[in-house]
């Protein structure tokens, strides 16, 4: 990845469909909760924000899947996200998916953009 990177986290802390690592990421000049989650053996960042209403999705600290561990989910709306995508898949999100944060894994570590790009 180009540009001024971040480490995150170790990769062993961040298990399969498990529970989330949450950070604060620059954007637009001002700082924004984030998380990433590891699904299908990769990591996936995003703005830690509904698509319906601009509120921080986990329901306990780092637990952004549902029951299932098939997607993310809402606490406050029950709006599912794809894991892989932050596409919505259904509930309140209106079509309005995450906002992805670009995130990668290299060396046994997770490292995330030092800025977003809303």
């Amino acid at each position: 990845m180009a540009g001024r990177e971040r480490l995150i986290c170790a990769a062993g802390d961040l298990a399969e469909r498990g529970k989330g690592i949450r950070f604060e990421l620059e954007c637009s000049g001002k700082p924004q909760p984030a998380f990433v989650v590891r699904f299908d053996g990769r990591p996936h960042g995003f703005l830690n924000q509904c698509g319906h209403v601009p509120v921080e999705l986990d329901w306990q600290e780092g637990e952004f899947f549902d029951d299932s561990r098939l997607y993310l989910i809402c606490s406050t709306h029950g709006a599912l996200y794809h894991p892989a995508s932050g596409q919505c898949v259904g509930g309140r999100c209106a079509g309005r998916g995450l906002i992805p944060v670009p995130v990668v894994e290299r060396d046994g570590h997770i490292f995330v953009m030092e800025e977003c790009n809303e």
